[in-house]
């Protein structure tokens, strides 16, 4: 089971540098917004670079494009951080070894933005008013999109136990994105298929690298 954590605290930070500092990074901004103000204010987000979109006069929230990042990093309350650092926690070391720290950067922040796209995208075309929207939810689930790829087309490099957890939480994840209002159903498939996608561009990568050397 490739999920179960075995590390010591020392060995942990050592070996998925990544992982850590993201975070570190989440807890950080969400103790300096919570001394601020209440971090599920709508206002407040915002002046603290939550993603917005505004259908008519700024669709795609291209007004301040650097919200895809920070939002990536805002949580709108303590439940909904720890729920999201427990599931980075986790799942993504395994993907961090995999793809090595800097690939897996770049992975996580391209999923986290196609996240936020998702939304706006879906957004638009529903014609409805502004939306407000914080948390790290797209980008984890890249990091559930990747694994679905292994789990499909590398099923050798997952044993069964991990297959199956991965099939569960992606299920699970669908059905409560559907059930719960306040969740963003479209920024966790925008996450999920961007992480799906990106990881087979990887794998394609990888072949040909092992072909030429060949």
């Amino acid at each position: 089971m490739i999920f179960l954590r075995y590390e010591s605290f020392r060995e942990y930070l050592r070996i998925y540098p990544a992982t850590t500092a993201i975070i570190a990074l989440n807890i950080v901004y969400f103790i300096v917004i919570a001394i601020n103000g209440n971090p599920n204010d709508a206002y407040h987000a915002i002046d603290f670079g939550a993603f917005v979109t505004k259908p008519i006069t700024d669709p795609y929230g291209m007004e301040h494009p650097w919200r895809y990042l920070t939002s990536m990093f805002m949580h709108s309350g303590l439940e909904h951080l720890l729920y999201n650092m427990f599931s980075l926690l986790i799942f993504a070391p395994p993907l961090e070894r995999l793809l090595r720290t800097p690939k897996y950067i770049v992975f996580y922040l391209l999923c986290g933005i196609a996240g936020n796209l998702a939304s706006a995208w879906i957004q638009t075309l529903q014609d409805g008013g502004a939306q407000v929207s914080v948390g790290a939810s797209g980008a984890i689930y890249g990091v559930f999109g990747a694994f679905l790829y292994l789990s499909l087309f590398r099923r050798a490099w997952l044993d069964e136990s991990s297959r199956k957890t991965v099939y569960m939480i992606l299920i699970f994840g669908v059905i409560y994105s559907f059930l719960v209002p306040s969740v963003d159903l479209w920024a966790h498939v925008g996450g999920g298929a961007a992480g799906f996608l990106l990881y087979n561009g990887f794998d394609r990568s990888m072949v040909r690298k092992q072909r030429v050397g060949r």
